[in-house]
């Protein structure tokens, strides 16, 4: 069966946790884990250092069928929403699931909402470099999940200057929380996204591509995430740790809860 790319509803809202869809295609993997592809999805999958997106999928002529979301992955442009119907539900997934028929999706709030803070942050983070004199770093790697974000930059801080960097960073980005400012995004061509983000864009980025970029207060990248709906959001950001090592300088940080 040959599917369309399925169109990413989070891209243009990334504050709506629930929406309709249609089922294409549903299948049991070599794991045992049943899957579903959709039309659209607001589930996030996991890539670009986030986490997926957790929720429940249920159909709309059934009610009482519930899919519980337990990982969202893409391929391709295809997105796979990978679960599990809830237990006791006395319900058979090859029996109940119809394709072409209308399911309605729901995100899990809180762990959206947590790994929105964290990209953000891990974003804001590239933003304060200019501020603290550490612009001739290049954003590289990031890690936005819970269990140990970070931000790796190409470049790296003198020994004697990485305490007062980790201090002066973390007192940036803070300003920077406590004064907010709206966040946005919107798939723009590419000239017109290079030019928001600095003048050049990541080598990986093709030049005939229509790039998604957030812009976040006054700074612009160029992301396939979700992220907070103003940067007050994040609530604080801690500098927890910073690291070089082989040309390459690491920033852990931890947001406010």
């Amino acid at each position: 069966m040959d599917l369309s790319p399925t169109k990413l509803d989070y891209y243009h809202d990334m504050w709506k946790l629930q929406s309709k869809a249609t089922l294409l295609s549903f299948f049991k993997g070599e794991d045992g884990r049943n899957a579903l592809i959709l039309d659209s999805t607001i589930f996030h999958p996991q890539g670009g250092g986030q986490p997926a997106d957790t929720g429940v999928i249920t159909i709309a002529a059934d009610s009482s069928f519930k899919f519980i979301v337990q990982d969202v992955r893409s391929k391709d442009g295809i997105v796979y929403h990978y679960g599990v119907i809830e237990e006791g539900s006395g319900k058979d997934f090859e029996m109940e699931v119809v394709r072409g028929g209308e399911v309605f999706l729901f995100v899990d709030e809180a762990r959206r909402k947590l790994n929105s803070r964290l990209h953000s942050a891990g974003h804001l983070m590239d933003a304060c470099l200019e501020e603290v004199g550490l612009g001739y770093m290049e954003p590289g790697k990031g890690y936005h999940f819970p269990d140990g974000p970070f931000v790796e930059y190409k470049g790296t801080i003198p020994q004697n200057e990485l305490q007062s960097k980790q201090h002066e960073l973390e007192l940036a980005a803070n300003a920077l929380i406590s004064r907010g400012g709206k966040v946005s995004a919107a798939v723009l061509p590419y000239e017109e996204a290079a030019e928001l983000c600095g003048g050049v864009l990541p080598d990986y980025i093709p030049k005939d591509s229509t790039p998604r970029v957030v812009k976040l207060g006054n700074s612009a990248v160029c992301c396939g995430g979700t992220h907070v709906s103003d940067i007050s959001e994040i609530i604080s950001l801690q500098v927890s740790q910073i690291r070089k090592k082989k040309g390459v300088t690491k920033i852990s940080y931890t947001v406010g809860s």
